[in-house]
């Protein structure tokens, strides 16, 4: 699972690519001409989306809206709307038959995003501000730990950020109100935990605050005469504006928002509920599967899977069945570590050896480094196991796998390497990063995210682990069995929550029959399914999708078949929509079956 803290809605910049294919019977200068327009359409869409997302800039690097946060009025979701209309029609007015084959590409995939944008609109989902997972009384805290502090000029901007938050409360506490007129709510049972999230930034002095975490110690570059005064004034700022801020949160949350939260779970229940579901199914998997038609794959997968985690419980010696092995794997002390401390250096050990492993697998690798920590503690008992946080080339912040130490009975040995794979390399590290670095796609499929692509890679990798000599016990690969089990039982658990009504206890019930999980995770997972309709759907589905296209390409190819070579073809060109995935693997495949002479000896 990746997560900025942060969401940065796609940003766009085109850069000029260098030896792209042209199309043919076009003249070079109308040719230049399409390319140039598309490439100043890019970066004025770039510079738009960072100034209405300073947040996001700043997480991408970009200083030049550090003073201020996203404005959440009424007046301005109603400017960013006209405004995916009005780029449409700019788009649309570039020649698409006159680019060459990668610019069509960003030009569909540009195109796809502005018309799934429009269409959603009539789905009012800036009505649901806050879950028990995201929102601004988790991410305003942890921006003070992402952005950069190297400069007075930094600190300053900070301070204006600081005073800006009462103002986006408010336009949140708003929003909220609308959403109990409209009966745009979420429903209560996931919310449970946000109310001591709030509160937890309620703090009694300034310097336990989050926020001021920047003030505790400065860079060289800060004079020390200044320092004093800077300190003082975030200790003012903190108590009289950011602290009350969050009071009336809390107070409207718990007293006005969760009365009115939805009894039921699925997104069914919302006004035209059947149609935003199958909508978010298109956005999330990029695919035109029903709600049922995903439901029987998952049943299928569930079955499958299960029939391989049989075979490890007997490769195991247990001499029990499965309720018993599960049984045995929750409440046996030598699977889960005594201290955090523990569990993190468990998880570092894992990538330290998988590191070494990579190059037999891929040809090109991310420069950018990445580190193991905790989940904040403010937000850990809410959060899943683990997210990916991204990094930035451009400020050198390191990737981060933010592993969950809360309630460690919870963490079980026998999962870690699964789900280190998953978040870091060759998972999501490994992919984010080096799409971040492909310099000469636009930026906006360098740091975009279509999640099928981003979350099925992930999956995708944790099989990739067998290949680098991981789950080499009967029980790591029954932990890694479970998440396969995971990902197939949420095909099954989203739609039956959201399309066929079961309530929360039926989906609890079908992971607690079908998964080794605590009740604490299961809840976790469901309660985020029920707040983020179809995000759980694009797991496995994608992982099928690249584990079909693999089998594809090397049916076709034989002994010319390069495991390197593939995984480069599939990660170089940014995340895609599975349909277009498809089609560059294919043309890929064409490619080097057509290949001869030393290029085509290196790859057989």
């Amino acid at each position: 699972m990746t997560r900025s803290g942060l969401e940065l809605r796609r940003a766009r910049r085109r850069v000029p690519t260098n030896g792209e294919s042209r199309p043919s019977g076009e003249p070079a200068e109308g040719r230049r001409e399409a390319a140039e327009a598309l490439s100043r359409f890019f970066e004025e869409e770039w510079d738009r989306e960072l100034a209405e997302c300073p947040e996001g800039a700043t997480l991408l690097g970009d200083r030049r809206h550090d003073d201020r946060l996203t404005d959440l009025s009424p007046e301005a979701i109603a400017r960013r709307r006209r405004h995916a209309h009005e780029a449409i029609s700019r788009l649309e007015r570039v020649p698409r038959e006159r680019l060459g084959e990668e610019d069509r590409v960003s030009y569909d995939l540009f195109h796809r995003d502005l018309s799934l944008r429009i269409e959603g609109e009539r789905f009012p989902e800036e009505l649901v501000p806050i879950t028990q997972q995201n929102g601004i009384h988790k991410d305003f805290a942890l921006l003070a730990s992402l952005t950069p502090f190297e400069t007075e000029e930094d600190y300053r901007r900070y301070l204006c950020r600081l005073s800006a938050f009462p103002v986006q409360v408010d336009q949140t506490i708003a929003l909220l109100e609308r959403a109990r007129e409209s009966r745009w709510t979420l429903p209560a049972v996931p919310l449970a935990g946000v109310p001591d999230a709030i509160r937890a930034q309620t703090v009694a002095t300034p310097e336990e605050s989050e926020h001021f975490r920047p003030f505790r110690s400065f860079p060289p570059a800060v004079a020390g005469g200044v320092r004093d005064d800077l300190a003082q004034e975030a200790r003012r700022r903190i108590a009289s504006e950011v602290v009350p801020a969050y009071r009336r949160l809390l107070e409207h949350f718990v007293g006005e928002y969760l009365p009115a939260a939805r009894p039921e779970v699925g997104a069914w229940s919302l006004p035209d509920g059947r149609a935003y579901y199958e909508f978010k199914i298109r956005e999330q998997t990029s695919t035109r599967h029903s709600p049922e038609e995903i439901h029987e794959i998952g049943l299928e997968e569930v079955s499958r899977i299960r029939s391989e985690k049989d075979a490890a419980i007997h490769a195991s010696g247990f001499s029990g069945g499965f309720p018993e092995f599960v049984e045995f794997l929750r409440t046996e002390p030598r699977f889960y570590y005594a201290t955090a401390d523990e569990l993190l250096r468990g998880y570092r050990d894992i990538c330290k050896r998988i590191d070494p492993e990579l190059p037999r697998l891929f040809g090109r690798l991310p420069r950018l480094t990445y580190g193991v920590i905790p989940t904040p503690e403010y937000e850990a008992p809410t959060s899943t196991a683990a997210y990916y946080r991204p990094g930035s080339p451009e400020t050198g912040r390191p990737g981060m796998f933010t592993a969950n130490t809360y309630r460690l009975d919870t963490r079980p040995k026998y999962e870690m390497e699964a789900l280190a794979i998953h978040e870091s390399v060759p998972g999501h590290h490994l992919q984010i990063a080096l799409a971040q670095e492909q310099t000469d796609l636009p930026k906006f499929r360098r740091y975009g995210g279509e999640t099928a692509f981003v979350e099925g890679w992930a999956l995708y990798a944790e099989g990739l682990g067998e290949e680098m000599g991981f789950y080499a016990d009967p029980y790591s690969s029954f932990g890694r069995l479970t998440y396969q089990m995971w990902r197939a039982a949420r095909l099954v658990v989203d739609t039956g929550i959201h399309a066929l009504k079961w309530d929360r206890e039926r989906a609890l019930e079908f992971l607690r029959i079908h998964l080794a999980k605590s009740s604490h995770d299961s809840e976790v997972e469901i309660d985020r399914y029920i707040v983020w309709p179809a995000q759980a759907l694009a797991y496995k589905l994608g992982e099928m999708k690249f584990s079909e296209l693999r089998a594809r390409a090397r049916r076709e190819l034989g002994e010319c078949f390069d495991l390197r070579a593939f995984h480069d073809a599939i990660l170089l060109s940014g995340s895609l929509p599975l349909d277009l995935l498809e089609k560059r693997i294919d043309a890929w495949i064409e490619t080097r079956r057509g290949m001869t002479g030393p290029a085509a000896a290196r790859s057989c």
